[in-house]
């Protein structure tokens, strides 16, 4: 009798089973597939400088996206574990107990989540093969006319030859398991208080109200493109600061993978197809662009990103004061829109994009503070954290990254622009709304 062939697929920052590359590859080489999800323990730890490293409004549309996808999974016949131990002390141990022959999961080019990687592959069984794949890009790295060494360092560039020479895929399709080979773990649904954090509520006024999770992302993409077809007007409000759609809000799915960029885009097309394309159409793909190019920069530069030099290695003499840090991130400093800004964020865990480039600017070329102290807070409070979009973005605010003009916001002007009446402000500023 054939022996069962054994796939793990060790999920990470790609929490979906639509168009996920990793599971679908599995999926076909393998009849029988297992899914692991660790909530390590070392995103819960506090960083160097102070901040736990996810907190609880991250942590919450963690812990929906992974009992959506626990959901999505069952419907497939593919077996889910999953654990609150390190990933190095379990996942070998699984691939031994289930005779694994391959052990998937999503390639990763940061230090950490390098380092998580490695030290699983070091305890693996020799007979487990280890298959690593990129899969969180727009553009796939083997389909632009670049390598790493050669990627621009003006994003200009960048999105000129990869939108004249470069490919996007085609999406891959789930595949249905066979339920002989299907085991039934333990699943126990996760919970704020087993990370470690009190349950709590948003206030009604949160930009994003939203779910984690994959089908939650799918919803939102419906409604924004093909009910209220606000994606024909992003370009005129993605500058917004109140409501749910100002913007797609898509970032914080495609943070932890619910939902791919390859998705978003093959659905403008469609959407375009049918009531045809304009400025507002093509900027979404425009920011689908910038969040690859932040991926592809620190592929390219590798721990460049997290140095206070940045990419660029510029030396400038920021500061560390503890009472200056205090003030901006309570929203306690000289200027009204930064206070706003940062209170919705430690409200909510959002902040608007015009708001955070504002904040980080204030941070660091204001108060002069040490740009990894402000990515490091962002780090933990925002819901949509993407480890190379926050750091790639406060390197290029703060002028050791990639920002060819190293601009400085004038705070006053930009509320005056962007909240000319001080709504924005009054609600954020009001104490009596909490």
């Amino acid at each position: 009798m054939q022996q069962t062939k054994t796939a793990i697929v060790w999920f990470t920052n790609n929490l979906r089973v639509y168009d996920n590359k990793v599971l679908h590859d599995a999926c076909i080489h393998y009849d029988r597939v297992i899914a692991a999800y660790f909530f390590n323990p070392n995103e819960f730890e506090t960083t160097q400088f102070g901040f736990k490293k996810t907190e609880k409004f991250r942590a919450q549309f963690l812990i929906e996206s992974v009992n959506n996808l626990a959901e999505n999974l069952k419907k497939h016949n593919i077996s889910f574990f999953l654990s609150y131990e390190h990933p190095h002390v379990l996942l070998p141990e699984i691939c031994l107990t289930h005779k694994a022959d391959a052990l998937y999961v999503q390639k990763e080019f940061t230090d950490e989540e390098l380092k998580t990687i490695n030290k699983v592959k070091n305890k693996l069984p020799e007979s487990t093969e280890v298959v690593e794949m990129y899969d969180q890009f727009l553009y796939h790295p083997a389909d632009i006319p670049f390598n790493e060494r050669t990627i621009p360092e003006v994003f200009t560039n960048f999105r000129k030859k990869v939108e004249k020479y470069g490919n996007i895929q085609e999406e891959t399709l789930s595949v249905m398991k066979s339920r002989k080979d299907y085991i039934e773990f333990e699943y126990e649904a996760p919970t704020l208080s087993k990370l470690g954090f009190n349950s709590f509520s948003k206030p009604i006024n949160t930009a994003f109200p939203f779910k984690g999770g994959e089908n939650a992302a799918k919803e939102r993409l419906n409604e924004y493109f093909f009910e209220s077809k606000k994606l024909a007007v992003y370009k005129k409000t993605r500058n917004g600061l109140i409501g749910t759609n100002y913007s797609s809000k898509f970032s914080s799915w495609l943070a932890n993978g619910s939902i791919s960029a390859r998705t978003i885009y093959w659905e403008v097309k469609k959407f375009e197809a049918e009531f045809g394309s304009n400025q507002s159409t093509y900027w979404l793909i425009f920011e689908l662009i910038w969040r690859d190019y932040f991926k592809f920069l620190s592929l390219k530069h590798q721990n460049k990103l997290f140095k206070v030099t940045g990419i660029k290695n510029i030396e400038y003499d920021w500061k560390v004061d503890q009472k200056l840090i205090d003030k901006w991130i309570q929203g306690e400093t000289n200027e009204p829109f930064v206070n706003a800004n940062m209170i919705e964020l430690q409200k909510t865990g959002w902040m608007s994009n015009r708001g955070r480039q504002n904040v980080a600017s204030y941070f660091a070329k204001n108060l002069l503070l040490d740009w990894r102290i402000g990515a490091a807070y962002f780090e933990s409070m925002l819901i949509d954290y993407d480890v190379h979009s926050n750091y790639g973005n406060w390197q290029y605010v703060a002028g050791v990254g990639n920002d060819p003009r190293d601009r400085k916001f004038n705070v006053k002007l930009q509320a005056e622009r962007y909240d000319s009446k001080g709504a924005y402000q009054s609600m954020w500023l009001q104490p009596t709304l909490f």
